[in-house]
Parts: C-alpha cells; sequence; structure tokens
C-alpha cells in the first residue's frame, strides 16, 4: 500500500497544506480567526479548519478508498472516528498540533499525519514548518528528519531523566495526581509543549521520555511511530501498546528505550 509514490505525494501534500493555510496565518491571525472549543485552553484557529480541509482532499486522492480522522472533523462529528480500528485505511490528522504557540506566534507547533489500517500504524510525517523540520516514519523501515536517520538511544546511565508530562491547563484534578509520581528523585519532570515535537525530541534523543493523560488519536499516532522506529518504545499504565481507537489505561509513556518505559510505568503506578 505504501511505496515512494505515495510518500513524496504525502510529503507535498503536508508541505502544501502548510503553505497555504497555515504559514500565511501565523503571527497574522486576527481576533475573530481564534475560538474556544471546550474552555480557554482550547483553542482552534482558521488555520486550523482550512489545513485540515486541504489535508482531507488531498490524502483521500493519494489512497482511494481511506478516510480521514481528523481532530476538527471530529469535534464537530465525534462519529467520524469511529473508522479508527475499521478496514478501511485511515489518515489520521491534527493540522496544527500545538494550536495555543500557535496562536501566540511561537515556532513550536506541527501538522501530524499519520495512516493506519486497523491498528497498526503504517507510516507517520510529522511537520514543523516554523523550523523547517520534516520526520518521516515508515513501518519496519527506520525514522528520518530531514532526511538523515534518527535513533532514540538510551538515556546516560545515572543522569536524571527529562520527562515531559501532560500540561496541567490541559489535566483534571485526578489526572495531576496521577502524575505526581514524576516528582521523583531522578526525574526532572516538566509540562508538555506540542505532543509531536515531543515525541520528536524524544526519537532523537533530545529528550527521555513523555508521559500522557489523554488518548486522542491525532495526537499521539504519528509520534508513537516515530519514536518506535527510532528506537524507543511505549506502553499504557497496564503495560499494553496503546490502542488508536481508545479504551487505554491512562496515563501512558513512550521513552527512548524499553527500560526507561518501565521505570516512568512504575512511577506513574
Amino acid at each position: 500500500m505504501i511505496d515512494d509514490e505515495l510518500l513524496t505525494g504525502v510529503e507535498e501534500a503536508v508541505r502544501k497544506a502548510a503553505a497555504a493555510e497555515i504559514m500565511p496565518r501565523w503571527r497574522q491571525l486576527a481576533a475573530h480567526e481564534v475560538t474556544e472549543k471546550s474552555g480557554p485552553h482550547d483553542l482552534v484557529t482558521i488555520a486550523d479548519r482550512r489545513a485540515e480541509e486541504h489535508l482531507t482532499g488531498a490524502l483521500t486522492a493519494l489512497l482511494p478508498g481511506s478516510v480521514v480522522v481528523g481532530e476538527e472533523a471530529v469535534h464537530d462529528n465525534p462519529a467520524v472516528y469511529g473508522a479508527l480500528g475499521g478496514e478501511a485505511p485511515v489518515w489520521i490528522v491534527d493540522p496544527v498540533d500545538g494550536t495555543r504557540q500557535f496562536v501566540h506566534g511561537d515556532p513550536g507547533f506541527c501538522t501530524l499525519v499519520a495512516l493506519a489500517r486497523g491498528d497498526e500504524l503504517l507510516a507517520s510525517w510529522t511537520y514543523a514548518p516554523a523550523r523547517e523540520e520534516l520526520a518521516v516514519a515508515l513501518r519496519g523501515e527506520g525514522a528520518r528528519l530531514n532526511g538523515e536517520e534518527i535513533r532514540s538511544g538510551s538515556p546516560a546511565p545515572d543522569a536524571p531523566l527529562e520527562v515531559a508530562h501532560s500540561h496541567p491547563d490541559f489535566t483534571t484534578d485526578a489526572q495531576k495526581r496521577s502524575l505526581e509520581g514524576l516528582r521523583a528523585e531522578g526525574i526532572r519532570p516538566r509540562p508538555c509543549g506540542s505532543a509531536g515535537l515531543e515525541y520528536l525530541n524524544v526519537a532523537r534523543g533530545a529528550l527521555d521520555a513523555v508521559a500522557f493523560t489523554w488518548e486522542n488519536a491525532w495526537d499521539h499516532a504519528a509520534g508513537l511511530l516515530l519514536v518506535a522506529e527510532a528506537g524507543g518504545g511505549h506502553a499504557t499504565l497496564e503495560g499494553r501498546p496503546f490502542r488508536l481507537a481508545g479504551g487505554n489505561a491512562l496515563p501512558f509513556t513512550a521513552a527512548r528505550d524499553a527500560l526507561t518505559v518501565r521505570r516512568i510505568l512504575s512511577l506513574l503506578a
């Protein structure tokens, strides 16, 4: 299903969506082009909506019979999420991951695209246009950043683990308590920025682990494959692989190696 023509086509689609719909609006948004969804920390902009529309048309044309599960489409119609785990190939799309950063004019945002069939991730693209970085992962064939292979490696022995976790603004009191285990000796926790870019940091060995309390597939699919193909791993609180369709035991973690996955899970438990 995935050949060089498809890989090239997706990269072109992602770059074109960013060039046409996202970057012209970066640091140029008018007040009426930013609205709230579930609350003041859950923002959506005209760039999110237009980029997802652009990608939906382009990606389904590249792979006839495929469907799209996009963040904005699911917000408008939650039933769209049900395509995950079905028989058709599914494009999982977050048009602007890190919308808050995008709204504030920060370069720490990206576009995330993953291709899955059933609960199996096949390929992913993480594009940070303001940083001119494109990371691509292909199942069984490794991970690359701007064309160069990346490896997660392992944390230095006895060094404190740098861990990015769900931002307090996006967590309930119960979720905050579940993350308290990270406040342990030998751990340096901090709130995460764009989830997609934090996964990229793990994949390139610049961050030791992430720990998240939510399971929206568009935030995690691309990054989970990227980390896995760079040599890292992940698991939910039950020690099982993350399920795209949901129903995961939370929190879950992704980390540079299996040993770090187990260590973070022991703290979260």
